[in-house]
């Protein structure tokens, strides 16, 4: 029987997951996906369109530029949700924020599905915006709302499937992005409507599932609904160390606030935390994983991949990562959130050098365009063994209650201003490094390697209150070690 009600819990543990990803996380990966493939498409009703209207062609200049906003808008809409993850968190609660941010890419998949009827390519910019909104605060929530609804043992594999589920809608996306599926010339509104799908799925299986016990206790104040939690994610195991531990959390935040971004910078206490997930949240974008999606196609071609075939091998970068993704869920909580990410950057650096020294050579050595290819693979990888999926669980476990919606607030900020920034500035480095591109790249891996070793401990095991307990030490080291060297004429006047 006792072994019967640990597999019905693990059973609403794994679907809780799964309700919470297809409509989060998924979102990010699938919708990054889907506006590949009918690229050429979406151009051509531009032109058509903006010649109906005013009666002359456009010049190739303008529809350039009309599609590079169309793109670039995703990240920006980005940028807003991770700005309004915060306080929705906090105001509504972690469950139904991600029930509410549903709103925003159903009203993208209306604007998009209906833009090739109403004329207007206006409408699928718009629509990137609010898939970029959807994206933005389901990114900052739903890892947020996992880690404090996961028994300790199992924190940093449950918050870790948000980044599976990101690989998993990236999969998705390539797929369904097929010709033979929905990436064809009359079919294409059609894909890109289509993830008003996940977020109706999400929209009737989340609410069964219970808030975040942690919210439920320290943001709320309502111990009866967070046992009431409790009991539904854990059965009828003993929660009394599980309850006690939040007791502590919720004393030691008592008469606090949930703070605001700007109060982080300003308090020492939190100083080595926000270091670590500002250089770990900025690397995630700058270590230049997206930028092999970029290459891929032209190295395949390189490698005498036919062209009408090439559209499913990149299907398999996508794997690459979701495979990756995957396994990292599955060791994270053995092998600990240190040796993953410093491992996958010292690997990212290393392939970076073969893939640039491959790139140069591609048109003298006939086997070089297989190396090149090796390394995207390599590359991707080792980018979703370690830094895909990690990154994201940190920050809620190196902050508290009060402080972690505008922890991931901050987090979120910077992961979309790199994307937008990387996605602007890496053609004009492609362009003046040519095959030498991925320098950049390689000093953010080195650099990002460098610190996890010397200052990033690690959190394996650990309660909130041991990891802040662990951070408070080195925070406030220097002020200890200025107390234990004071002369006895300040000793002296402290005692007075």
């Amino acid at each position: 029987m006792n072994k019967l009600q640990k597999l019905l819990q693990s059973r609403i543990l794994i679907l809780m997951v799964c309700a919470a990803g297809i409509g989060g996380t998924f979102q990010y990966g699938y919708n990054i996906s889907i506006i590949n493939a009918p690229t050429s498409y979406i151009q051509v009703f531009m032109n058509k369109t903006w010649q109906e209207r005013t009666g002359v062609p456009p010049e190739d200049n303008m529809i350039l530029l009309l599609w590079s906003f169309t793109v670039s808008v995703y990240p920006l809409g980005g940028l807003a949700g991770a700005v309004v993850a915060g306080p929705m968190a906090i105001m509504l609660g972690r469950k139904m924020s991600l029930l509410v941010n549903n709103v925003f890419v159903i009203v993208a998949a209306v604007l998009s599905g209906f833009s090739q009827i109403a004329k207007s390519f206006e409408m699928i910019m718009v629509s990137r915006f609010f898939t970029g909104v959807n994206a933005g605060v389901s990114m900052n929530i739903q890892p947020m709302y996992l880690a404090e609804s996961a028994p300790k043992k199992l924190r940093g594999a449950v918050a870790l499937t948000s980044a599976s589920f990101t690989a998993l809608g990236l999969v998705l996306g390539q797929v369904v992005g097929l010709r033979e599926l929905l990436g064809g010339e009359e079919s294409w509104p059609f894909l890109l409507a289509s993830n008003a799908v996940p977020a109706l799925i999400q929209l009737m299986a989340l609410p069964w599932f219970p808030e975040s016990p942690r919210y439920l206790l320290i943001d709320r104040g309502d111990r009866e609904s967070c046992v009431s939690a409790l009991q539904k994610l854990r059965g009828n195991s003993d929660l009394g160390a599980e309850l006690e531990e939040m007791l502590a959390e919720q004393a030691a935040a008592k008469g606090q606030r949930a703070k605001k971004p700007w109060e982080l910078f300003q308090n020492p206490a939190v100083r080595w935390q926000l270091v670590s997930i500002i250089v770990l949240s900025s690397a995630m974008q700058l270590c230049g994983n997206d930028s092999m999606y970029f290459y891929a196609a032209y190295v395949f071609q390189e490698a005498g991949i036919p062209q009408d075939k090439i559209p499913y091998v990149v299907i398999g970068t996508g794997s690459c990562e979701l495979i990756a993704s995957v396994t990292c869920n599955m060791i994270i909580d053995y092998a600990g959130r240190r040796p993953l990410l410093l491992g996958g950057y010292i690997f990212m650096a290393g392939w970076a050098v073969v893939f640039m020294v491959a790139l140069s050579q591609q048109t003298r050595i006939s086997w070089m365009p297989y190396l090149s290819m090796a390394c995207i693979f390599a590359y991707i990888l080792s980018f979703g063994i370690g830094p895909a999926g990690v990154t994201g669980v940190l920050p809620t476990e190196l902050f508290d209650q009060m402080s972690r919606p505008a922890a991931y607030m901050i987090c979120g900020s910077l992961l979309w201003f790199n994307l937008f920034l990387v996605g602007t500035a890496f053609p004009f480095i492609v362009k003046s490094l040519g095959h030498f591109c991925y320098v950049p790249f390689l000093v953010v891996c080195v650099c990002t390697a460098l610190y996890i070793g010397l200052f990033l401990p690690e959190t394996k095991g650990k309660s909130f209150l041991e990891i802040s307990e662990q951070f408070r030490k080195r925070n406030f080291k220097a002020q200890r070690h200025t107390a234990l060297y004071k002369g006895p004429e300040e000793i002296k006047s402290t005692v007075l």
